[in-house]
């Protein structure tokens, strides 16, 4: 009976498992999006936040620790770094699962799974999302601070040279 265990298998031996999500996780770390099915992109998940995490306090131990897991001074060289560098105000969720088609040999279930700011597509939009003036239902702009008298009068300035 499988009573209390909680996180999936995929089909491997433990030891099996541990290389492929050390192996995943180097990856991820090192290219910062990764293809794979969707069960091993909600393992991956669970197994590279906590050393995300422990990369955010760079001591001697910590280092070690995840060391212990992923086993590549690249990858490490990277998560201390600039991984570490810009994720160390976030509270957690550093990694995004998004799902696509369905593989075509297999039909099996396919997610990207990405560092959360390292997409660089994403910071772009959210960016102008949050500078852009917001429309209302009658279609005039709501502008973010009325205009001051320094600016009408330049303008005028500006155009006429």
């Amino acid at each position: 009976m499988r009573h209390g265990k909680t996180f999936n298998h995929l089909s491997r031996t433990s030891s099996h498992r541990k290389a492929l999500l050390a192996n995943m996780a180097t990856s991820l770390i090192l290219h910062k999006k990764i293809t794979t099915t969707t069960a091993k992109a909600k393992e991956l998940r669970k197994y590279v936040e906590p050393l995300i995490t422990k990369a955010k306090d760079d001591s001697t131990h910590s280092r070690r620790v995840v060391f212990s897991y992923l086993k590549n001074k690249e990858s490490i060289k990277e998560l201390f770094g600039p991984v570490a560098g810009k994720v160390a105000d976030r509270p957690g969720g550093y990694t995004r699962v998004l799902k696509l088609m369905n593989r075509k040999g297999d039909n099996a279930e396919m997610a990207i799974i990405e560092l959360v700011d390292f997409n660089e597509n994403l910071l772009k939009d959210a960016a102008s999302k949050t500078g852009a003036a917001k429309r209302t239902r009658r279609g005039k702009a709501k502008t973010a601070a009325p205009k001051t008298e320094e600016t009408t009068a330049a303008a005028p300035a500006e155009s006429a040279e």
